[in-house]
Order: structure tokens, then sequence, then C-alpha cells
């Protein structure tokens, strides 16, 4: 037997001692919301989510370590932050406290958590963030371009003229003398980039780096290209594209816009610096500056909205060796940009998020092919082909056909939308995938294809921001299965560095109505906490120096009449409340939090200080009222009356918004604000008699310069009804009336919804909050026009903007509808996936960032036997299904660790029900409430749970 010595007996000790005595394990380490990010935010804020088998497990206590190098990441080598145990629960916001940081600084850290019990966790894995360039001194490079649109034409189209001159390419051959360590890319431009080095592209990003208010912020991309670079002679290169800065914004050629382009400024930029570490310790930037060269190359043609002209024959050969010859080529110019607030872009890139192979292709009449995607969706094609130097072939896109066959494109309007490439006449075939364009299309129509084309010919990329996927819905329904997918292909196809109303048309502007009724259903579904960090603060950038927000976000002067309206312009507290909501965000307050201000004091000075809006208060506006219940059918909702209850509802927000960030004088301020509003609203627009909603409808006139004020005007109207209930502006009694007036218009109405953008978020909630969700499974399953039915029936794969848009196999009735203003990628509509993921599968947050949160379900007598949904929440993972068979229905739910929840059971009695295969009462330590009308309350820590009841 081998004798043990001291110092062995010792070592095991210690081993034994300094094992982690729990399973608690923190996981998915994200900084300001990403995952090993560049930033640039100074004090930055941690995050994870905790793992663990033991149910009801929670955390009391963690430890984070940050260092500048990974082999200092110990307990006592830490050089840069360590939190020592910290007491307390918290696993997201922690702000970092350690020494300060600087430009280019690397940060490694890792976390340790303690359980119920007091006992220490595994540390995490370790994850990293990159300091940005923080001072204005770090940035050593120049703007550089070259104007070449003096010799541009302009191009014919629908009546117009479109002025795209072509792209210029930038050049820089540089050395490197010794081997690499590190390199990295600092790079942005005014306008659209594309960056190469060796003629690779460096990252995956697409429309980089975004679209701002140029004036008052750019933000740039951070590229490690250490892989990329080695002892030697490389070739830097740079395409650069007009984009939202100098290229055609919204409808401002539809409606003959005084300016229609070039909303900024007139010619692109770049401003990159490539920053190099050797092994030897040495270091070299290389920067734009007046030694690159600039000439045209093959991109003829560049816009987001009209699309590309490629000429593959036009590409200088060999302009990415370093022995090519560009003595023939312009000097790049100094472009005078002035000072620019420059900051690493805050969010997930556009990249591409999927690939779509086509399902059909079409042989049209005249030669031409139109290649079915089976998706509508926002994207791009790669083009295969083989043929001859000169073969033009041109690639249409639409997102529906005509009865007849005909690609639809009356809807674009005036975006061309249209691709070209010309062959070079490579024998071996060539690619091609434009570079600074996107569509909203399911159709391609493929003109000039040299030869018969198969399948393989055309690849449809998606193009969105990558926010992760957190959300998943299912059903034993097979349209509710589909509505649920139209709704995520919808969000995708919006989300493209700002949350446009539509990817197709000449328009895709941020419009604050669609994004502020979206917000709930959009945190849901992805992971929208860098997005809406980075579009809240274009909002921001785009108040008026009055207050109030704008139509639409950033706000170039598309058109001058685009000012604010009622229920669109509080986008500005409802989003930031969203998303402190959704993330427990409360920096999102604090940064905004004047800018929040600033708008309450304009709606009280716009209402005089009488707490509501009498009939015709925004007479001002173009169109009258702004833009009210947009798409709502039959008589409208008084757009004062909304404008009422909208500035009561955000001074609730505000109300709560102030005491999350520790201003309680402001935050009774608003509470009693809200209360003052809900009285005069009451005061104003409710019948005390009856309880009906009333207004003044001869106030309005005949409607001229009210959208659809031709409808006439009424109070009594579903989604004034459901906006009263649902936001919160009557008592308990009041609510239970206007919840049967509400039912009593549906049926009225053939059981059919009324409600437009304004309307349908609200609408089942408010059914489902009177005793009437009946009602609501009755209208979210409806297949008759107006319904989100009716779109699937018609062969929707995402949401319309309009409720008609589109009858399958109906020449006369399409021949009817309003083509030219139609969108059939628009996700306003979406919105009631709130009540769907809220009511049908029963899960709600109580405390914010679902700290704490409420599982519900709301069992359908028929129709629907099964729903599952889950949603990764900041915490971790929360699930609920349910399944009916029979008389016995079957539960489970998933509860993330350090959170809790509040079940409700459907049941015939408590005694009815068991947990894990057993009765309720056999469990202990089980926290049970009451047994009330027809359901019991459990009260459950973190874990899986499967229940069975009885319900019959």
């Amino acid at each position: 037997m081998k004798i043990l010595t001291f110092w062995t007996l010792l070592s095991l000790i210690f081993c034994i001692n300094t094992k982690a005595a729990s399973d608690l394990t923190p996981d998915y380490l994200r900084c300001e919301y990403l995952e090993n990010p560049f930033i640039d935010e100074k004090k930055p804020r941690l995050s994870w989510i905790l793992k663990s088998e033991v149910r009801n497990q929670y955390q009391t206590a963690y430890r984070i370590l940050v260092a500048s190098k990974v082999e200092l990441l110990e307990p006592g080598k830490a050089d840069l932050w360590d939190s020592k145990k910290t007491i307390g629960d918290i696993t997201s916001q922690v702000v970092y406290q350690g020494k300060p940081l600087k430009s280019r600084q690397k940060c490694y850290w890792k976390v340790q958590s303690w359980d119920k019990k007091g006992q220490a966790g595994k540390w995490s894995d370790w994850a990293t963030w990159e300091m940005g360039l923080l001072e204005e001194d770090d940035w050593k490079s120049q703007w550089i371009g070259k104007d070449f649109s003096a010799n541009t034409q302009p191009i014919p189209y629908k009546n117009k003229e479109l002025f795209l001159p072509p792209s210029p390419i930038l050049r820089k051959k540089i050395a490197l003398a010794n081997k690499v360590a590190k390199a990295r890319l600092y790079v942005t431009s005014l306008g659209l980039y594309e960056y190469k080095i060796n003629g690779k592209k460096v990252g995956v990003d697409f429309l980089a780096p975004g679209w701002t208010d140029y004036n008052k912020r750019l933000y740039y991309n951070v590229y490690d290209v250490t892989q990329q670079l080695g002892q030697g002679e490389h070739v830097l290169q740079a395409t650069l594209s007009p984009g939202w800065y100098s290229g055609y914004i919204g409808y401002a050629l539809l409606i003959g816009n005084p300016v229609v382009r070039a909303f900024y400024e007139n010619t692109p930029a770049l401003k990159a610096q490539l920053e190099v570490t050797f092994t030897n310790g040495e270091t070299a930037i290389f920067t734009t500056n007046e030694q690159w060269k600039a000439a045209t190359g093959g991109l003829i043609e560049s816009d987001i909205l009209h699309g590309e002209t490629f000429d593959a024959r036009k590409v200088p050969e060999g302009w990415s060796q370093a022995n090519f010859n560009d003595e023939h080529w312009d000097d790049a110019s100094i472009i005078n940009a002035g000072k620019r607030n420059l900051q690493l872009y805050p969010a997930q890139p556009v990249q591409v998020t999927d690939v779509i192979e086509p399902i059909e292709i079409h042989k049209r009449e005249n030669g031409d092919y139109i290649f079915d995607m089976g998706q509508n969706f926002a994207g791009l094609v790669k083009l295969k082909v083989k043929g001859k130097a000169g073969d033009k072939v041109v690639l249409k896109f639409g997102e529906m056909l005509h009865p007849d066959g005909r690609l639809m494109d009356e809807n674009l309007r005036m975006a061309r939308a249209t691709d070209t490439y010309i062959l070079k006449g490579d024998p071996e075939g060539e690619e091609w995938t434009p570079a600074f364009t996107y569509h909203g299309f399911q159709y391609v129509q493929v003109s000039g294809f040299p030869d018969k084309p198969t399948k393989g010919n055309i690849t449809g990329l998606v193009l969105g921001s990558n926010t992760p996927r957190v959300g998943h819905f299912e059903t034993d329904h097979p349209m509710v299965n589909q509505l649920y997918q139209n709704i995520v292909w919808t969000q995708r196809a919006n989300f493209v560095d700002i949350p446009t109303d539509c990817p197709q048309r000449d328009e895709r502007m941020g419009w604050t109505g669609d994004a502020q009724t979206y917000a709930g259903t959009a945190a849901i579904n992805m992971d929208v906490s860098a997005f809406f960090t980075k579009w809240i603060q274009d909002l921001h950038d785009a108040q008026w120096e009055y207050g109030a927000y704008p139509d639409y976000a950033p706000a170039p002067p598309v058109r001058s009449t685009d000012t604010y309206a009622p229920g669109w312009m509080e986008a500005g507290i409802i989003n930031p409340y969203e998303q402190f909501k959704a993330y427990g965000d409360t920096r999102i307050i604090e940064t905004g939090w004047e800018n929040m201000e600033k708008f309450m004091a304009f709606h009280y000075k716009k209402s005089k200080g009488a707490y509501f809006y009498p009939e015709g208060s925004f007479a001002d506006l173009n169109p009258k009222g702004g833009y009210g219940d947009w798409l709502s059918i039959g008589k409208k909702t008084p757009p004062d009356m909304l404008a009422t209850m909208y500035y009561g509802h955000v001074a609730s927000l505000m109300a709560e918004m102030a005491d999350a960030i520790g201003k309680p004088e402001r935050a009774m301020h608003f509470q009693n604000l809200a209360k003052k509003i809900k009285t005069a609203f009451a005061a104003h627009y409710l019948n005390e008699e009856n309880l009906r909603l009333k207004t003044d409808a001869t106030a309005y006139g005949d409607g001229a310069g009210y959208v659809d004020g031709q409808m006439g005007f009424s109070g009594n109207t579903q989604t004034a009804y459901a906006n009263a209930i649902f936001l919160d502006f009557l008592d308990d009694n009041q609510k239970h009336i206007a919840g049967n007036h509400l039912a009593q218009l549906i049926h009225e109405n053939d059981g059919k919804l009324a409600t437009g953008f304004l309307g349908a978020k609200q609408l089942l909630p408010a059914l489902s909050a009177t005793g009437h969700s009946d009602l609501a499974y009755q209208l979210l399953l409806n297949e008759e026009y107006p319904s989100w039915g009716f779109e699937i029936k018609n062969g929707a794969t995402t949401i319309w903007e309009r409720w008609d848009s589109y009858v399958k196999d109906n020449p006369e009735k399409m021949a009817s509808l309003n083509n030219g203003m139609n969108s059939f990628s628009h996700y306003a509509f979406g919105s009631v996936f709130e009540w769907m993921f809220h009511n049908m599968a029963g899960i709600k947050a109580d405390e914010v960032a679902y700290k704490t949160f409420t599982i519900a379900p709301e069992i359908p007598k028929e129709e629907i036997n099964y729903v599952a949904a889950s949603h990764q929440s900041i915490h971790g993972n929360i699930s609920s299904s349910w399944k009916k068979v029979g008389e016995k229905l079957f539960m489970k739910v998933s509860i993330p660790v350090n959170t809790q929840a509040t079940l409700f059971i459907p049941a015939k009695s408590e005694l009815d029900i068991t947990m894990d295969k057993k009765r309720l009462d056999q469990h202990e330590n089980l926290q049970r409430g009451h047994f009330f009308e027809g359901k019991q309350v459990l009260k459950l820590g973190s874990g899986t749970y499967q229940f069975e009841s009885i319900i019959k």
C-alpha cells in the first residue's frame, strides 16, 4: 500500500475544499447585450443566465473578475476589476466598476454565483469585450472618396428620372515587414461601404455602417482581421455606395418633393484605419488619406430602393493584387466632412440570416422566367450564370403575382427594385450578389438569361439585423401556426438596421406608429435589446425642437408635412418603456430622460393644460388629426380621443420609469398627471348614463383632410373601447361595461374586427380582460375578410399592411384594390401575437425582465387543443405548453433559475390535479394559493414541472 505524505493529504484537502459545492453555473455571458463584442461604452453592463438541475434555485451572491489577460483571470490576479463576493440576485445590467478603460483595450471576464444555500457554484467560461476608439485623437485617418457623377446621364423611369452615378472603388497597397500578432480595422463611411483585403471581403455585414442622422452621430465598425494579414504586401480596397446618405429615400420621388436624393450630402466618403501589432511588439497604422487611388469599376448603378447594375466587364482585372498598376487611376479626393460624432455600432449588424431555394420556375410567353421562392422575405439573390460577354440578366422583384401570372410591381411605386448583371463571359461561369441594396419579394422575374435557367441559378439570401431568435410558438391549428410564422418573417424582413414599415416599396422608413405598437411582440420573438438601443437613439436624435417625436426616425425631410401624429409620436416614450420592461434596462431611460421630459412638456402645451384633447385639436396637422387608427374599417375613431388616451398612457409609463431611475418627485408628478388626464377624458368622452364612448362628430365636418374622414367619426368604435380598456382609462365597473359594448360592436359587425394600426394590438387583450376570451379566439380564427386568417387563406406568408391587400384567383376584385398603396410585409397587425403569447400560452411578466411572471393560459372550448410557447428572457428560458385530451388537461412549464412564477391550473377541483404524477397535497414545501373560479394557484421556483388535471 502506498503511504500518503503530509503534503499529499494537504493537497487533497485543498482540492476538496475548493471544489464547487453547487451546480449553479453562469452561462451566456454578454456585454452590452452582445457576445464578445467591440464596444465604446466606458462603463459597460454585464449579464449572464444561470443553469442548475436543482428546483427552486436562485442566486444569493456573485463575483465578477475582469482582467487584461486571460491568464490573470483568477482571484487575486484580476487587474481590472474584482467585484468580490457581492450579495444579491442580480444577473443582468451589472455595471462594470473597475479601472478606467482605454481605447483598444481587450477585457476578459468571468463570473461565479452562490446558490440559495450560500454554496459557491463553478466559475463560468471566460468571455471578452474590446474597447473601440474612445477619443477623437485616436482617429488618424481622413475622409476620402471621389465624385464620378459629372458624366452620369439621368435614367427615365415611370415618367421621372433616376440619377444613379457609378460607385467609386478605392485602393491602397501596403507592406508588412514582420509577422502579425494582432490587427484591427476601424471603418466607417458616409453612405455604405464594402471593405476588402486582397480581394476578400472583411466581415459578413451588409449595409454598413447603418442609417443615422449623419449630422448628429455616425457609427463605425471594428473587425478583427488578424487572420487576413501576413508578412508581405497587401492591397486594401473599398467600394462606396450612396446608401441613405446620398441616395434615394422614401417616397420623395413619388410625391415630387423638392429633394428626392442626397438628403444629407452628395458624395459618399470612407474613413478607415488598419492598426497592426507585430509579433516583435512594434505597431503600424494604415489610414485613408490622399495616397489612396480611386476609379470606377463594375458597379455602375447602386441604390437601396432602385437596385444595382453591375457590369463585370468593367472590373479592373487584378486590382486586388499587389502588382496591379494603378498609376492611371485618380488620386482619392480628401472629403471635407467636418467633425463627426463617431460611435461604435451598438447593435447586431445586417447580415445574411438564412438561405432560401426556389420552389418553382414559371416560363412567361415573352421568354422571361419567374422564380417562386415560396416565402416573402427581405434580401437579395445570388445569381449563377454562364454566357457570353455582354449578356445582360435583369432581375425584377415582387411580392405577388397577378391572377394571369404577371409579376405585381404596382405596389413598389417608384422603387425600381431591379438588379442587372452584365456578364464578362467567363467560360467557367459567373456568380454575383449585389452589395448595397435589398428587396422585399417572393418572386424574381428573370429576363435575358442566356439559357433555360434551373432552380440552382437563383438562391435567396435573407437579409436583416441579426437579432437572436428567442421565441417559439406552436399549436395544433395550421392557420394559427402559419400566422405565427408570418409574424416572424415580417419582423425579420423589416428589422433591417431600423424598424422599417415595409421592405419593398419606395418607403422603408422607421415609422413610429408601427414601431410603438409592435415593440412588445418584437421583444418576444427576437432579442431586440441592442437593436432598439440603436433605434431609440435615432428617435431621440430626430425629435423636433418643440418636443414632439416625428412620424419616422431617422427623419430626413422626405415630405415637409411629415411632422408628428398622436398615437405615433408616443413611440419616444413607449419604446424606451418596452426596452425597460423586457430587459430591465434603466440606462435607456436615463439616457433619454431629458428628451422624454421635453416631449411630455410638448403634450402639456399642446393640450393647453386642459388634460385632454377636444375634437379638432390636431386639425393643424397634415393629414388632419395625424394618421389615427390607420387602415381601420368603418367609422373612424376620433384622433383627438386617441390622443388623449395616449397622453394619459405615456404619463403612466413616465411615472413608472421615473420611479425605476430614482426620481420619486417626477414619478408622483406623472402619476397625478395620468389621473387628471383620465378624469378629463371621462368628463368629455364618456357618456355617464350608458357608459358609452362619445364624440362631437360635427366638429369634424365632412371629414375632409382627415384620413378616411369621409367614413365619418364615432366614439362608439371597437378601437375606442379596446384602447380605453387596454390603456386602463376606466374603473373596474366601467371596464366591464365597455367590454360588453365592445363585444356588441363585434357581433353587430358579423363577428368581425374593424380595427386599424392603433386598435388591432389592443382588441383581443381588451376582450380577454373583460371576460370575452371566446370572442377573442373567434376573431383570431376567423378566415373571412377582414382577418388574419383571410390573408393566410389568400396565400400570405407575411403580414399585410391592408386587410384586403390581395384576393386569390379573383381578377375582378384585384382590379378594385389599391395596389399602389399596398405592402405585403408590414408588421403592425402582427402585434396580435402579444395576445397569443400572453393569453393563449399564458405567459405574462409581473416584474420587468420576467424576474417574476405569471403563467395563466386561456383554454378555448373548441378548435384548439394544444399550445406550446417559449421565450428566452434575459434570465433564461421560459416555456408553457398545454394539451387537452378528452376531459384531461396536460400542462408543462419551465421556469428559469433565479426567477419565480405564479401558475394558474384549470381544473374541476384542487383534488383533480397532479404534479409530476403526485397529488398536490403530497408535495412538501409547495406554495399553494386558493382554488378560485376553476383554477388552482401555485407559486413555483425554477425547474420544469408537469401537471395533469380534469377540466370537464
